[in-house]
């Protein structure tokens, strides 16, 4: 169950490593129990919701019917697949607008794409959790548990994963001092038509950004992920 309830171990996730590598952020020593990390952002209405949302979901499983079909099994890891392949080809196959030397393209470019992932992800894990309530009474558990923590956490995520592109300002901001100062001392005249071929500094910065945004988009589907495990799980039981 822990598994379909990891998105507030943002500092441990590969989205925080990627960061890391580009000195954007400190990387955070493990250490940190995944209940602690949970305590410091749950206050006491929100445990509230949740031992509310296990009550609920226990009585309502007495008069409730359940089955998996494996053709609805099937479907939703369909969708899922189809989710995320067009979020990845948006990733990979599109590029900031007015490529250059001002960082504020390339923000918008990147919140544009949170809001795609947001926009395709956020349904995508409902569709799941509504499987995952008809499928058994363990499942609806842990669908109305996450449902529950969904919201919980949902804003104040949301707000972290804000900060990522004025992170990547810093990045940027790097990566085009450095390409100066390499002018400089080379006493070479800057070409802005050379700064997206292999290499250059704009091209690496492209890619950097492309590599964040996969990371994120790992991140917003470690949910949806842990519930179709959960899914398969079942399956697998009742062959």
């Amino acid at each position: 169950m822990t598994r379909a309830l990891t998105r507030t171990n943002f500092h441990s996730s590969k989205l925080i490593r990627v960061l890391s590598d580009l000195a954007v952020v400190d990387a955070v020593e493990p250490g940190t129990a995944f209940a602690e990390k949970l305590g410091l952002w749950l206050n006491l209405h929100d445990a509230i919701n949740l031992c509310a949302a296990l009550n609920e979901s226990s009585a309502d499983q007495s008069s409730a019917k359940f089955g998996l079909k494996s053709e609805t099994s099937a479907a939703i890891g369909d969708e899922f697949a189809r989710v995320r392949t067009n979020l990845v080809n948006s990733i990979t196959q599109s590029c900031p607008p007015n490529l250059g030397a001002d960082y504020e393209p390339y923000r918008r470019y990147y919140a544009a794409q949170q809001r795609a992932m947001d926009s395709s992800v956020r349904p995508l894990r409902s569709s799941v959790r509504a499987v995952l309530a008809k499928a058994s009474p363990a499942l609806k558990t842990l669908a109305d548990l996450d449902a529950t923590f969904d919201a919980i956490v949902c804003e104040r995520e949301s707000k972290l994963l804000a900060t990522v592109p004025l992170l990547l300002k810093r990045r940027f901001e790097q990566l085009r001092q450095a390409h100066q100062q390499m002018l400089v001392d080379t006493q070479q005249t800057d070409d802005p038509a050379l700064w997206m071929t292999a290499g250059a500094w704009l091209a690496r910065f492209c890619h950097e950004l492309q590599t964040a945004l996969l990371a994120e988009l790992d991140l917003r589907l470690q949910p949806t992920v842990g519930l179709m495990e959960a899914i398969n799980n079942e399956m697998t039981q009742h062959k």
